[in-house]
């Protein structure tokens, strides 16, 4: 089922709701189009939001599995909303385990749902996630297109496809491919 922003801010201020019932904050690390929604960055109704992280003792922690309390008060916030089970998942987590692009916490935009604090993957960041799953899924998948949206520039680019890099081995033909598709011209060094 597809989400709206509405409903996705509804979602998340019902989950902190419930943490604060539960007293038992949590930090989550949101990356993916419902982040991308949640910023307004682009308006596309959206089926979940991704979670890459849990924020905990200063340092981003693998998100899988979520923590039981988390879990069921997603489960109970799905229920009340009408929402797929899913709605907030750590589907993207291991992406965490080759890193983060640089910086990423620095330009995180932090958002608080009373017991909930979301960090939300900045504009900049997006476009090496996105990149990313672009090159996995290739240029007709909602990836590709929510990467235009985004209107990156050229350096922005480059940085992404060094991040990609990174995160999987094999990949600098497709990498090549979607670059030139989003109109990054000639040999760039990456």
């Amino acid at each position: 089922m597809s989400t709206t922003p509405l409903i996705l801010e509804q979602a998340l201020e019902l989950l902190g709701e419930l943490l604060e019932e539960y007293k038992a904050g949590h930090e989550i690390v949101v990356i993916g189009g419902g982040g991308l929604v949640l910023l307004h960055l682009i308006d596309r109704a959206t089926r979940d939001i991704d979670v890459v992280a849990l924020f905990e003792r200063g340092t981003y922690q693998t998100s899988e599995p979520l923590p039981p309390v988390l879990k069921q008060a997603i489960k109970e916030v799905a229920l009340v909303l009408n929402l797929d089970e899913d709605w907030l998942n750590a589907a993207p987590t291991d992406l965490l385990r080759r890193g983060l692009p640089e910086g990423f916490q620095v330009r995180a935009i932090v958002r608080q749902y009373k017991a909930l604090t979301v960090q939300l993957a900045s504009r900049y960041d997006q476009i090496h996630f996105k990149l990313y799953a672009a090159v996995d899924q290739g240029p007709k998948s909602k990836h590709f297109a929510d990467l235009k949206r985004l209107l990156p520039n050229t350096e922005e680019l480059i940085a992404a496809a060094r991040w990609c890099l990174t995160q999987a081995d094999g990949i600098e033909e497709d990498l090549r491919g979607a670059m030139h598709d989003l109109g990054v011209q000639g040999n760039v060094e990456l």
